[in-house]
Formats: C-alpha cells, structure tokens, sequence
C-alpha cells in the first residue's frame, strides 16, 4: 500500500520547476504570522493580521527583523512573502515541500536552511517530525513551520533581554540560536527514549510479552526516523561554517562549531539507542527461550516422577487373580504410602541435584 506522503508527491510530478503545490499534511487550523522588530534599544513583537503587512515592516533602518509563519496550507500567502523578500521559487518550493532533508544553500543575497523539529506526542506515544525552513537574509529572517507548536519559546524570551547577545548581534546570531533551540529538544527527546528503553529492559527480562516485543519494534521505527532527520545537519551546519557568505559573521561561526557538536552527541545517542535496540530483540528471544525452558523442566520432572507411580498403578490394575497383595487388608495403604514417599524421595533428589 502507498503511504500517504508519497501519493501527496505524486500530485507535483510533471510541474515546471518553481510550481508552489504544498506536499505534507494539513497540520494548522490557520496561518499564523509573527513579526519582531529590534535592535539592542528596542523590541516590537506583534502578530499580523495580514500578509500585506510584511512589506512596511522590511528594509527599516538598524532593525532587525524576524518573520515567522506557522502553518503551510496557504500557498498564496508564501508566494507573496517570498516575492516581498526577493526569494526565489525554488526555494518557496522547498519549504512547501515538507518531505525535505536537512540542508543548506546559498543564494548570495541570502541563505536557505531547512532542518526538522522532532516534537513527542507522550498521549499516542510516537514522534512527530515538523520540518523548519529558514531563510538569512543581510537583516532580516523568515521562517516557515508546520504547526503553532515549536521549541523556539526560549528564543522569544531572549529577545525581550535588552541585554541579551541576540539584541546586540545580527541576524545571523539568531539563525544559530533557532538552530540551537531545534538541537537542544534533540536531547529532551532522547532523555525520553532512554528512560522508556530502560523501563522496557526491566519488563523484557522479568515478563517478555509479545506487546513488549511490539513496543520494540516501535522504538526501532522512532530511531530510524530520528536518525534520518538528524544525520543531515552536520552537513548543513558545516556548510553554514565554511560559506563564504558575508552573512555569517565570524563570531557566529564559533558558536555554530559548538551546536556541530551537539548534533554530534545526538548521533551518537541514537546509535547507542539503536544497538540497544537491537540487542533487546536477542534478549526477548532468549528470555523466552528461557522461560519454555523452565516451563519445560517444571513439566518434565513432574512427568518423570509419576513414570514410576504409573508403573505401580498399572502393575495393580492388571487384575490377575492370584495377587497376594490384592488379599491383603492394608495392601491399598501400603501401596499408597509407598507411592507418596517414592514421590517425596525423587523430589528431594531432583532437589539436591538443583534440577529444580
């Protein structure tokens, strides 16, 4: 069966190159546009009403200006911020386009990003992946989401510090700090991922369900998606470190080296997580191997002491005519005594060997 994306990008197949179509799901009840306008004396933040109202806000003198839109539904909207803007229609079909990798490109009079947001929905207990499209331009940013939901709060709150690094550098500085706060729930989100892979090793080794098997599978499912949208952005923060680009400012070149490795540990956690992974599979097969072992060895001590209670049992119900037991008064307790503690002495056998 084709999955749901792919048939969503067979509706731009055949469009000229700079076509805006929007491929991805409809995630926003409404496009939300933001504005903040500053420099390091002043901050105007507000939420505009209109697309129209991007034009008067751009091209204003020692201001900064960072737009950000939630929400990719509305193709005409994009169309008229990017034609605002200068910015070309190959790069408002990638951020139309929500099936892109992470990466990088310069368009000399600005500079293209595309990274994705991992956010975790804890109530179905699965991931969900929101691609994040950046463009830097000399003063001035526009960033494109998905959905309201994001992790650049933090960001908000610096900006309103007047004496924050942000309101006293260039946009660039804030292009590393979105980049930086993406990075950063990198590392929220697999803190929650080990603490729900060490739970799931304490119920694999005392009680290895199928449901336990599945849940398995499930994390393995979460890491190679996770690793997919991670793996490209060293790529795409190297890259924002050697371009040659007047838009990156030396200084904000040092703090990109250190989100470089950042996104390196998260690498490596989600390998870690992945090995892990897949060793828990051997484990829950050898774990159930063991318990049928166990089970099997309950059961076969069980049937190895009534072997010689059924012989007894069968040698007097032959009912042959001279048996001198069967005369005698007490022969049916003698037999059942001697049955029980036939039974115990096996047992304690078994016992001392630590069979059981």
């Amino acid at each position: 069966m084709k999955s749901r994306t792919f048939r969503e990008k067979q509706s731009n197949v055949g469009l000229a190159p700079g076509t805006l179509v929007h491929v991805g799901e409809k995630k926003a009840e409404k496009v939300v546009i933001r504005a903040w306008i500053y420099n390091s004396e002043k901050l105007i933040e507000k939420e505009l009403q209109t697309i129209e109202e991007c034009q008067t806000l751009k091209d204003q003198p020692d201001m900064n200006l960072w737009i950000n839109v939630d929400g990719l539904d509305r193709v005409e909207v994009i169309e008229k911020l990017g034609s605002y803007f200068g910015v070309h229609p190959l790069t408002l079909e990638d951020v139309l386009n929500t099936g892109q990798r992470p990466k990088m490109e310069d368009y000399e009079y600005y500079i293209y990003a595309v990274l994705k947001m991992i956010l975790l929905d804890e109530i179905k207990e699965k991931i969900i992946i929101d691609q994040v499209s950046i463009i830097i331009g000399s003063n001035y940013i526009l960033t494109f989401q998905e959905r309201e939901e994001d992790v650049f709060e933090p960001v908000h709150e610096r900006l309103k510090n007047p004496a924050s690094r942000l309101r006293k550098n260039g946009v660039d500085l804030l292009a590393y700090s979105l980049i930086d706060a993406v990075v950063d729930n990198y590392f929220l989100i697999l803190e929650h991922f080990g603490e729900e892979i060490e739970n799931l090793e304490e119920k694999l080794i005392m009680f290895p369900m199928p449901e336990t098997l599945k849940t398995i599978q499930r994390y393995k499912r979460d890491m190679i998606t996770f690793r997919r949208s991670v793996w490209p952005l060293r790529e795409l923060i190297s890259n924002l470190q050697r371009t040659e680009s007047g838009l990156i400012k030396d200084i904000t070149r040092i703090y990109l080296r250190d989100v470089y490795d950042h996104t390196i540990q998260v690498i490596d956690s989600i390998e870690a997580f992945r090995d892990i992974l897949s060793s828990m599979v051997d484990v829950y097969l050898s774990s159930l191997s063991n318990r049928m072992n166990d089970i099997m060895k309950v059961l076969t001590i069980i049937a190895t002491i009534f072997i010689p209670l059924t012989f007894i049992a069968g040698v007097y119900g032959m009912n042959f005519d001279y048996m001198p037991e069967l005369g005698w008064r007490w022969g049916y307790p003698a037999v059942m005594l001697g049955m029980t503690l036939l039974g115990i002495s096996m047992f304690l056998y078994f016992k001392k060997k630590r069979w059981i």
